[in-house]
């Protein structure tokens, strides 16, 4: 990466710092927070809710996390910040969260496939429907807002809605003229610079002009070390440009958004052997040192947002996302035979009886037990796209006294992943890998996945008396293309294979609300979960039917939620990929029958005092989700998280408990905050009864604190400790072997908000 980027960014943040000081500050971060996120209503109704009071009031589980939420711990990891909202199930990797693994009620995890993520009300995974695979991630660090809807809400979302959805808010162009700047440096050479400022102002007498401009870089060396040595973090920049023209009178809204991302990481899928992980786990193998991701990213987006009358309003986006990654990685080493491959997590799995493999990986001193070329590196070279326009018509009316409030929303919408990818052989040499063979681009994979995809959805919300019920239908038809090229053909003359096929789906739901008393509510609901196989797939749709029901209590400044889920798939699919392990056909999809999936989701929360009549305040906060997820067919499958399922087996990856409590005090010009999060143990492979050692992810508990202190003026001081008692603990054994969540991270630096 250019580090004029680097310096540019520091720039930024330092020139907005140096003007905070002579602008005023608002008295409380909260007060700042919120007229940030008020001055944004051009998504107001593409999303199901964007405050947390809203939450509390709509028929179903939704939550939301605001600005003030997000700024606490500055994290930039978003598996962090999702452990504050029940019924979420997250699978550590890299412990930077660069690449997270999100399901939502036992929905699955592999690269957050099975959940429909979205910045500003679109989707944003590389493709949604043709490979949803998130490689790319949204930077939850320059967020100032996230949604999580699980139940009948995700019928305005699609096409994954078996689990929930997950909408990024991003900096929105606030109402006035004001800014914010970060500058964060601590652990592993860790650096963070992050700022922005905008803001309106008239343009002539009808209309006002307004723009954001948002910079973010962070850089890393890693917390893992290779044993030879050399670089195990990572480097992103993140830039934010929007543009904004509305007219005074309210009616019309428009605003462009540009943003570029850019990634290098130097991650690996190459794990540890079990012995190797608890006699040190931040270890790295030789065989992993040329291992490194490239992520490019950019989205164009153009808003109009035109309120016809207080009653009805039209919201349309039009979208593309570009989006090119690259991960070279050690994909697997040659056989002692030298007539073929072992994965890297069968060598991990048994390194005994691949002792040859082992040493290979290791770079043992003097090892020639293999051929010529043993280590297989494999540049997973793709290219996405993905374009599409979407608009949603709001109107609001009664009928008698009967109050009513439709949605109709309409999108197109396509999209593609471009595989060309070749392998690349080396040899380990005194610890040192020496490239041996270099492949032909397009000699190991030469294919082209496409989606086309229409969606609509209808959705009323019926306000009688104390009742207030939400019927919805979503109707998804997809065309999917899978082309194929023969590997010696990098010109590609002719196709070798061309499968197509049709998915068409009807996705209803209902979502009932009784208001018992002004702050108790009863709530229930129904809706079809759907996820759509991928191009070329002989797999059956995914398919389930999801219940919930439960009790809200609260009024804003207190509130306590309990409910209870059920899902029911009629067919669940495991879709192999390297992340899940690779001992398979990267992208086959397998059936695994039916799924049953029940759990409860608890979450309160209440704030103790009030700095105005007390002189501080504790806000407290508890979430805990208990998950039950058994397979109820038996069956032998091909993909390795499964493998042979017995009836009663439990599903892998998805802990039984997990707790995350926040609490914290706050004063005039101080705040201190902690967090504390457990995660009970949970198998890495199908399976019941006591968990084999080599399958099992640890329970864990980790404390994270934060601080900040006014100084002066707009400048605060703020630090950071995530993983306060330096737990280690091992996350998954996927792809390859054991890997340790990231150790004690601590960072400190300055805040302006001005």
């Amino acid at each position: 990466m250019k580090n004029n980027y680097m310096q540019n960014a520091a720039m930024i943040a330092i020139a907005m710092a140096a003007s905070a000081a002579t602008s005023p500050v608002a008295a409380q971060i909260a007060t700042t927070a919120t007229a940030a996120l008020a001055a944004d209503r051009l998504t107001d109704d593409i999303v199901v809710t964007a405050t947390k009071l809203d939450a509390l009031e709509i028929g179903g589980s939704v939550h939301v996390l605001d600005a003030v939420d997000m700024s606490r711990f500055a994290y930039s990891d978003v598996n962090h910040l999702l452990r504050q909202i029940p019924g979420v199930n997250i699978q550590e990797e890299d412990g930077f969260g660069l690449r997270p693994n999100i399901g939502i009620r036992g929905s699955g995890s592999d690269r957050s496939a099975r959940v429909a993520v979205m910045e500003d009300g679109i989707l944003i995974a590389p493709a949604p429907y043709a490979a949803p695979a998130a490689y790319y991630f949204p930077h939850v660090a320059r967020m100032s807002g996230v949604e999580v809807s699980k139940g009948p809400a995700t019928i305005k979302y699609g096409p994954m809605t078996v689990g929930g959805a997950i909408n990024l808010s991003s900096t929105p162009i606030p109402q006035d003229t004001s800014g914010f700047a970060e500058l964060l440096a601590g652990s592993f050479d860790g650096r963070r610079a992050h700022g922005w400022a905008g803001g309106w102002t008239g343009l002539g007498s009808d209309w006002e002009i307004g723009a954001l401009a948002e910079g973010l870089y962070e850089h890393s060396d890693g917390f893992k070390r290779i044993d030879i040595g050399g670089n195990t973090g990572f480097e992103v920049e993140d830039w934010v440009l929007k543009l904004g023209l509305r007219s005074t009178d309210g009616r019309h809204a428009f605003e462009f958004k540009y943003q570029d991302y850019s990634e290098t990481s130097n991650e690996t899928y190459l794990g540890l052997t079990l012995a190797d992980f608890q006699a040190s786990p931040y270890r790295r193998y030789n065989a992993s040192q040329v291992d490194r991701m490239h992520v490019e990213h950019q989205t164009y987006q153009l808003t109009h947002r035109f309120e016809v009358s207080p009653a009805f309003t039209v919201t349309t986006i039009g979208y593309r996302n570009d989006t090119a990654r690259a991960w070279y990685k050690l994909n697997d080493i040659r056989n002692t035979a030298n007539t073929g491959w072992v994965s890297i997590g069968s060598v991990l799995a048994n390194p005994t009886t691949n002792a040859n493999q082992m040493a290979e990986i290791i770079g043992a001193s003097g090892f020639t037990g293999l051929a010529s070329g043993a280590l297989r590196v494999r540049n997973n070279n793709r290219v996405y796209q993905s374009t599409g326009i979407q608009s949603l018509v709001s109107a609001k009316f009664a009928t008698g006294g009967i109050k009513h409030g439709l949605e109709l929303s309409a999108r197109y919408h396509e999209d593609e992943e471009d595989r060309f990818q070749q392998d690349d052989r080396y040899q380990m040499v005194n610890g040192r890998m020496v490239l041996v063979t270099a492949g032909a681009p397009g000699s190991q994979d030469n294919r082209l996945g496409a989606a086309q995809a229409w969606s609509f959805f209808i959705r009323d919300t019926i306000e009688a008396g104390a009742f207030t019920v939400v019927p919805g239908l979503r109707y998804e038809t997809i065309d999917l293309k899978q082309t194929r090229w023969a590997t010696s053909d990098p010109t590609r003359a002719g196709a070798t294979t061309i499968a197509t096929s049709k998915v068409d789906v009807w996705i209803p739901g209902i979502a009932v609300t009784w208001k018992v008393m002004p702050d108790i509510r009863i709530i229930a609901g129904a809706h079809r979960g759907f996820a759509s196989p991928g191009p070329g797939s002989t797999a059956d749709a995914e398919t389930s039917w999801n219940y919930e029901a439960g009790l809200k209590m609260g009024d804003g400044a207190w509130y306590v939620e309990a409910i209870g889920f059920y899902n029911d798939y009629a067919n669940l699919v495991g879709t192999c990929s390297a992340s899940t392990g690779g001992d398979c056909n990267i992208g086959d999809q397998f059936n695994g029958g039916n799924v049953r999936v029940k759990g409860l989701e608890l979450t309160a929360g209440r704030t103790l005092g009030r700095i105005a009549d007390n002189g501080f305040e504790v806000p407290v906060s508890l979430s805990y989700t208990l998950s039950d997820a058994k397979f109820q067919t038996s069956f032998v499958s091909g993909y390795e998280a499964w493998g042979t399922v017995t009836a009663g087996d439990r599903l892998p990856y998805l802990p039984r408990h997990q707790l995350s409590l926040n609490s914290g005090i706050s004063f005039t010009g101080a705040r201190l905050s902690a967090a504390l999060n457990w995660v009970s143990e949970t198998r890495a492979k199908a399976g019941r009864g006591a968990i084999a050692a080599g399958e099992k992810i640890d329970d864990h508990v980790t404390v994270d604190v934060a601080a900040e202190v006014d100084v002066f003026g707009p400048i605060s001081v703020f630090g950071t400790i995530q993983n306060l008692f330096d737990a280690e603990y091992n996350v998954a054994f996927a792809p390859a072997g054991a890997r340790p969540g990231a150790p004690r991270i601590v960072q400190a630096g300055l805040r302006a908000r001005f």
